[in-house]
C-alpha cells in the first residue's frame, strides 16, 4: 500500500523463532519503504520494555532501524523514539 508515494505495510508478520526453529509469530505496527519499522504505543511513558519488543522485532527481520512512538504525551515529538539495532 502506497500513501503519499511512501510505500508501507500495516502489521507485517514477523516469524519468532528459537535456535533456528519457528515456534510462532507477532506482528509490528508498519514496515516503511522495506527498511524502517513503526511501533506505536499509548502509555504514559516509554519502558526498557518497549525498546527490547522493538530490538526484538528489528533481530527477527533482520532491520537496523527503528521509530518506537509514544501518543500519550503534550508534543508528539517528545514521544518519538530512534532504535538503531547495532551490527552484531
Amino acid at each position: 500500500m502506497k500513501v503519499r508515494g511512501i510505500a508501507h505495510v500495516r502489521q507485517p508478520p514477523i516469524s519468532v523463532k528459537y535456535k533456528g526453529h519457528a515456534i510462532g509469530e507477532g506482528r509490528a505496527d508498519f514496515l516503511v519503504g522495506g527498511e524502517w519499522l513503526v511501533e506505536l504505543k499509548a502509555v504514559d511513558q516509554l519502558a526498557p520494555i518497549h525498546k527490547a519488543q522493538v530490538i526484538s522485532y528489528l533481530k527477527a527481520m533482520q532491520l537496523r532501524l527503528a521509530l518506537l512512538v509514544n501518543f500519550n504525551v503534550a508534543v508528539l515529538r517528545d514521544g518519538v523514539q530512534r532504535v538503531v539495532l547495532s551490527a552484531p
